[in-house]
């Protein structure tokens, strides 16, 4: 279920791939690299318990050369059926936790760099939630926007699953989560590309795409709007939106890799579950 060329190590992402559904279980069963030194990216939302994203990044971890994991909001969900309770900063720091000990890497660990085809890049996996500044047309302010996402029936269950704790909000986590990481990127060598892994898109053109406009709020921050271009981004990897597709924005490309519920990827022609090749890229350049 990758991609290969020719036998050359590959740099390769999926993300979305919630295994509580068997199907999806069984896309992660079925999924191997194209060669020993491929690393796989895998930009969040593995599933909603504890143990499913432990057994998820485990099945994988033993297969790739190396795994890097970005949360996204389905593993920050304090679940009903999930033993495990913890909730916001400590549910993140206890699956950092997991990760280490099967040698995965997170966004608490130094960036590693890709050495391999199109490379040197500096492959950053990020945590930055959102802060609902994706706002629908006509509104101004988040109350104004909850109000019409309710309106509509479209409403994240972040809403319900989700805290911030210690933070007292979401976009106040989302804020500190930005400076911090902010600063770490800064800090690379100003010669060095990056390859950027995060749930959410770091722009807001990607959602305009969606059928439903007003759940861009769950989607990400204005605050990284210009972070394609600051921090030389060969690729930015994410998922969230469950659209798979190639985009390009100011001469920057943007990997939406997710997998996605099975009601979704039943409609796509090709096989589910393909690895997306980052680098070397399809189109055989750089």
């Amino acid at each position: 279920m990758a991609s290969t060329v020719g036998g050359t190590a590959q740099l390769l992402a999926i993300s979305d791939l919630h295994i509580g559904y068997e199907e999806n279980r069984a896309l992660v069963e079925r999924m191997r690299p194209g060669t020993d030194e491929d690393w796989l990216l895998v930009a969040g939302d593995v599933a909603e318990t504890v143990a499913d994203i432990d057994w998820a990044l485990k099945t994988l971890a033993g297969r790739f050369r190396k795994v890097v994991w970005a949360p996204g909001n389905h593993e920050l969900w304090t679940h009903p059926k999930d033993p495990v309770t913890l909730r916001g900063a400590a549910r993140y720091e206890h699956l950092v936790e997991k990760c280490r000990e099967l040698g995965v890497l997170t966004p608490e660990d130094p960036y590693p760099v890709w050495d391999g085809p199109g490379g040197p890049v500096a492959v950053a996996p990020l945590f930055l939630l959102y802060d609902y500044s994706f706002l629908p047309a006509g509104c101004t302010t988040k109350a104004q926007g909850l109000e019409y996402a309710h309106g509509t029936g479209i409403v994240c269950n972040d809403e319900y699953l989700l805290h911030p704790d210690p933070h007292p909000s979401r976009e106040a986590w989302c804020e500190a989560r930005v400076a911090a990481t902010e600063r770490r990127l800064a800090a690379l060598p100003e010669d060095l590309p990056t390859v950027l892994v995060n749930h959410y898109p770091l722009d807001r053109h990607p959602t305009d795409v969606l059928w439903h406009p007003e759940f861009a709020m769950w989607c990400g921050t204005r605050l990284t709007a210009d972070w394609h271009r600051r921090f030389r981004v060969e690729a930015m990897v994410y998922g969230h939106l469950h659209i798979p597709r190639t985009t390009w924005h100011e001469g920057v490309r943007f990997e939406e890799v997710s997998v996605g519920y099975p009601r979704e990827w039943r409609k796509r022609p090709g096989p589910p579950g393909r690895l997306r090749r980052i680098l070397p890229r399809e189109d055989g350049s750089r």
